[in-house]
């Protein structure tokens, strides 16, 4: 199997990797121990030189506290398109509050309140003046 070279993804990945480690005033060493790894790998992380895999790149945001979707802003300034279907999910988690909705919806346990959440949610969007339920009936959910 043919290893794959890295990308201009994968170099703006590792810009971003060193942006965010800087800006917390972390050193490559200091990165590179909290994912069991040298810091020369973290070198070539950031460098572009060596591809970050999913998983290790989901540790990296968590470590460095970001949303794994940091990591990709600006990629469509690299000639990279991003399909029109997942667009809507990149703008989505742009939006300052995406994060407070996403939070809030996983922790509504019953499926009945999820779909009418959702609901509510498509009706806001599409509709022109759409009638809000009453405080009444929201309680009843």
């Amino acid at each position: 199997m043919e290893k794959k070279s890295p990308t201009a993804v994968d170099r703006h990945i590792g810009t971003q990797v060193r942006r965010r480690r800087m800006a917390l005033g972390m050193s490559q060493e200091a990165l590179g121990e909290a994912l069991g790894l040298t810091f020369q790998q973290i070198q070539k992380y950031e460098k572009g030189t060596n591809r970050i895999g999913a998983g290790r790149l989901l540790h990296i945001a968590s470590i460095l506290d970001v949303g794994i979707e940091f990591f990709f802003e600006g990629v469509a300034f690299l000639g990279v398109s991003v399909p029109s279907e997942r667009r809507g999910m990149t703008e989505f988690l742009a939006c300052p509050d995406s994060d407070r909705l996403v939070e809030s919806f996983i922790r509504l346990k019953d499926d009945r309140t999820r779909r009418t959440v959702a609901d509510l949610v498509d009706m806001l969007a599409t509709g022109p003046t759409p009638m809000l339920p009453s405080k009444a009936s929201l309680r009843r959910l």
